[in-house]
């Protein structure tokens, strides 16, 4: 197990409640998914934290172009380029 740092947040009193009733439900400690929803920040907004950079450039693949309403083709291609 990691060492843990110990620090003070302050929620709203609608999070607490909804963090406690989610630890009286799953019996799994409030803190622990406080350091998840750090992780998910974390892990968000890893861009714009140093580190090591990738060999290979990951981003998101490019959309598809959009594809307009066209004009039916020609009767040579839609019979399969037969004259």
């Amino acid at each position: 197990m990691r060492k843990k740092i110990s620090t003070t947040i302050y929620v709203t009193p609608e999070q607490a409640d909804k963090l406690k009733l989610l630890h009286e439900r799953t019996k799994v400690p409030v803190a622990v998914y406080i350091r998840e929803g750090i992780d998910l920040v974390l892990r968000h907004y890893a861009h714009l934290l140093p580190g090591q950079l990738a060999l290979v450039e990951q981003t998101e693949s490019p959309r598809p172009p959009e594809v307009a309403a066209a004009e039916p083709p020609p009767p040579s291609v839609a019979a399969g380029g037969k004259k």
